[in-house]
């Protein structure tokens, strides 16, 4: 099974930026459709982004469309989200998790689907 660990969580102002890292153990990256998601107090945990194994297809939601982009290195077993322009609703734990799949090109948004989670990585953007 995989292991997965986030990190670059922190305090950010509004309109800032962060860079969130989920690096990988235990076996290869490249075998997972990825995603992030997260969770605010008092809500439920909601997905952010997804990204195929290859790489080449991803989805995002609508939220964050435009502002957050999700990338891979399958060579360095890590997936990053990149996020712009943040807002104070963008405040949360924010969790990488894999979904084992042989398929090459699928990406998915139900948090049921994946098999493997992190610990998640706090963000908090102040207004």
């Amino acid at each position: 099974q995989v292991q997965l660990v986030e990190s670059g969580g922190g305090l950010v102002q509004d309109g800032g930026s962060l860079s969130l890292s989920c690096a990988a153990s235990g076996r290869t990256l490249s075998m997972y459709i990825m995603g992030w998601f997260r969770q605010a107090p008092g809500k439920e945990r909601e997905f952010v982004a997804t990204i195929s194994r290859n790489g080449i297809n991803t989805e995002y939601a609508d939220s964050v469309k435009g502002r957050f982009t999700i990338s891979r290195d399958n060579a360095q077993n890590t997936v990053t989200l990149q996020m712009n322009s943040l807002k104070p609703d963008d405040t949360g734990i924010y969790y990488c998790a894999a979904y084992l799949t042989i398929s090459a090109y699928t990406t998915t948004r139900s948090a049921r689907t994946y098999n493997y989670w992190g610990q998640g990585t706090q963000v908090t953007v102040s207004s």
